[in-house]
């Protein structure tokens, strides 16, 4: 790890400032596209295709999942291809999306008095489009994410750290203008033109497109660390390839129909044969360290991003009766999070990052179980449990990938990508419909067996068999009492699922704990370094690294 301070400011080219600068924007285009496609989930999607709450949460995890798939792919090609092709890989899917979600649109604008025959066929359509639209938006994030660290770890090769945290900013900081955007386009994504909301998403791409189309990127300092491909491979190692892959197979599973009826022979199969290779070509099972982050990178992802995904519809009554929109709690809670890892290195060196990666947990948790209790609750209430739930969050990515960065530092960007990777799949793929597994079958339990006849249509997640509040068919209820009944179910689910969220934070508090007793017994949490000063040295300045947001 190489000496990130001095005695004097370190001059970067203009060149420099405009591809930094151009990254940063790209990472306000993956927020934006975040935003409005989680927003329009709540609102307006499930309505237009007919889908449940399990189906929406698998459309929200299309955009999630890809990126697994691209970010680590990239990261083992993008010193080969170079980091402007990534570039432009990026931009193009960006481009795809928007293409595909408009001919979704299409294809539900019905005429009215269709029969209903020709509104399923044409609510299927469209969401076949928005759910592949959605695979390739993953694509284009993923992109970005691999080539915009590589590019400002080598620019500010002394000054990693500060400029890391810079970039990094980006992530709340679009959720925060674009979250203020979506809001003020409430009524459209309600009852208009949605198209025009997804579309916020051209803003920063067409900008970054623009500032890094004709800019010089830096060549890449794999190399000269000394650190060969086959080392930098062996950090993450079988154990790595065998969850990483697993879990691209697993998603690949349920969207390629042709291996429904062998889908987890197919799963294993694939699974076991790329980690054989990985394992005999690195002659390595992976850090041990690096396995444990691994496992705790994934209710992590769950608990930051998914909870993120799903916060907007969760609040959505609640705020309603206080007279805002949803939209603004995600707004608060990123920009908590937006200003304050403006200071996490400070608080790191302080605190060690075990430390406040134990702190971030209990908050989370508190937060959690605080949102659960905002049903009824007031406006003072909702944030105030919405702030305990946004300093929770707040260090959560970072600092993890710092604790990466620091204890792998021979996996360089591969390791960080490849966990970032893992941590947004996991989401994809496991959180987003869990979550909305948790709501439909606590709603779901809540009915009257009278009611439950009319509305619940049986539905598999997983292999588990649940039932599910047909939307179509709680609308079609003529008995106010039901109609009441259903609302006041759904209600509940939504809040049951928060504080049944929490467990997540709890388990990764007592593998936190568990670190913490593992490095205290070494002498204290140290980071280990390839060159330079050791950890413990005062110019060390907080270890975030490579850090990412996903």
């Amino acid at each position: 790890m190489s000496n990130e301070s001095s005695s004097k400011p370190v001059a970067h080219s203009a060149n420099d400032q405009i591809v930094f600068w151009g990254c940063f924007v790209a990472l306000i285009a993956t927020s934006f596209a975040f935003i409005s496609r989680m927003y329009l989930c709540d609102v307006r999607f499930g309505a237009d295709f007919g889908i449940d709450k399990v189906t929406i949460g698998a459309l929200k995890g299309a955009g999630v999942w890809p990126f697994a798939i691209s970010i680590i792919l990239f990261s083992l090609v993008i010193d080969r291809i170079g980091y402007r092709v990534a570039m432009f890989f990026s931009f193009a899917c960006y481009v795809v999306y928007l293409i595909m979600a408009c001919m979704a649109y299409g294809a539900v604008q019905v005429p009215e008095g269709a029969d209903d025959a020709t509104v399923k066929a044409a609510q299927a359509s469209g969401y076949s489009l928005l759910y592949w639209g959605s695979i390739i938006l993953g694509l284009g994030n993923g992109t970005v994410e691999a080539f915009i660290n590589p590019v400002v770890a080598t620019m500010f090769s002394k000054e990693k750290t500060k400029w890391l945290n810079i970039l990094h900013a980006a992530w709340p900081g679009g959720l925060v203008i674009g979250g203020i955007i979506t809001i003020f386009m409430g009524s459209i994504a309600a009852e208009g033109d949605w198209r025009l909301v997804l579309g916020i998403i051209a803003i920063p791409a067409i900008i970054y497109l623009l500032m890094l189309s004709t800019a010089k990127f830096p060549q890449s300092e794999r190399e000269s660390a000394g650190v060969t491909y086959r080392e930098m491979l062996g950090e993450f190692g079988a154990f790595g390839a065998l969850i990483g892959f697993g879990l691209i197979f697993m998603q690949l599973a349920e969207v390629i129909p042709q291996v429904a009826e062998f889908k987890w022979p197919f799963i294993g199969a694939c699974t076991l044969i790329v980690t054989i290779i990985f394992g005999v070509y690195t002659q390595s099972l992976g850090r041990g360290i690096m396995a444990f982050l691994i496992i705790i990178m994934m209710p992590l992802a769950v608990t930051e991003i998914g909870t993120d995904g799903w916060i907007t519809g969760l609040m959505e009554e609640p705020m309603k009766a206080a007279g805002q929109n949803a939209g603004w709690v995600l707004v608060y809670t990123s920009a908590i999070m937006m200003v304050l890892r403006f200071f996490a290195g400070p608080i790191v060196h302080k605190t060690s990052p075990i430390g406040l990666l134990l702190g971030s947990c209990v908050l989370a948790i508190a937060g959690l179980f605080a949102l659960s209790k905002c049903g009824s609750a007031g406006l003072g209430a909702i944030f105030a449990a919405a702030t305990l739930y946004g300093f929770g969050k707040t260090f959560f990515w970072p600092t993890m990938l710092g604790v990466t960065a620091e204890q792998c530092p021979k996996g360089g960007a591969l390791t960080l990508n490849a966990i970032s990777g893992i941590g947004m799949i996991a989401v994809g793929v496991l959180g987003f419909p869990f979550i909305g597994y948790l709501q439909e079958s606590t709603a779901s339990s809540q009915l009257a067996p009278a009611v439950a006849e009319q509305v619940l249509n049986e539905k598999e997640y997983l292999g588990q068999p649940y039932s599910a509040i047909d939307e179509a068919k709680a609308k079609a209820l003529t008995d106010e009492a039901d109609k009441t009944a259903v609302e006041e179910a759904n209600k509940a689910g939504q809040f049951d699922a928060l504080a049944k969220m929490a467990g997540f934070p709890t388990f990764m508090l007592l593998c936190y704990i568990a670190l913490f007793m593992y490095f205290k017994s070494k002498g204290g949490y140290k980071a280990e370094v390839l060159t330079g000063h050791g950890a413990e040295d005062d110019k060390f300045t907080g270890g975030l690294e490579g850090a990412v947001e996903a």
